[in-house]
């Protein structure tokens, strides 16, 4: 990115230093040595981090590991709202469940049961007419469905281990759903 006293500047548009107007593709036509004589400099941007595990891509702030309790400002627990009725009027109210942020944890392990879940739906239908009709579920199927049962058994469990967000990126990373 192109700066001038520490600002951006934008390709692709016009700007002003000091009295004079430069036009929308100054940046791009100008030579390094006349950016450089308007003290315009390039500065590559910092690698963004991961939205999936940091906040605003921030290395610096990792999202929750664990699910959290939330409470108000006072500290007061917080409780998931649900319809309800205030002086005979239909109203959101409190609900007798507590309101939990879901960590990072929960959030891949969910991910992980919905990614086996969807894998293993395809062949759903023949674990149900083995109980049925009692007929064979083929060797390869039966094979394919115990190395998915096994992922997602040794994801959950690598991801209950995480200590903190780089260990869990490693493990989210190391994702085997074979074809």
């Amino acid at each position: 990115m192109y700066k001038v006293n520490n600002k951006p500047l934008p390709l692709d548009r016009a700007f002003t230093l000091g009295d004079i107007q430069y036009p929308a593709n100054w940046l791009r036509r100008s030579t390094s040595i006349a950016r450089l004589a308007l003290g315009i400099t390039w500065e590559t941007e910092p690698a963004r981090a991961d939205d999936r595990f940091y906040w605003n891509g921030d290395i610096n702030n990792p999202k929750a590991m664990e699910d959290r309790e939330e409470v108000d400002e006072e500290g007061n627990p917080m409780y998931v709202k649900v319809l309800g009725e205030v002086d005979g009027k239909p109203a959101m109210v409190d609900s007798d469940e507590r309101l939990v942020a879901k960590g990072l944890k929960s959030q891949w392990i969910a991910q992980v049961k919905a990614t086996a879940g969807t894998m293993l739906a395809t062949t759903d239908w023949m674990v149900i007419r083995k109980a049925e009709r009692d007929v064979a579920i083929p060797d390869d199927v039966v094979a394919k469905r115990a190395a998915i049962v096994a992922e997602a058994d040794r994801l959950e469990a690598a991801i209950n281990l995480c200590e903190n967000v780089e260990q869990l990126i490693a493990v989210v990373g190391s994702q085997n759903w074979q074809d």
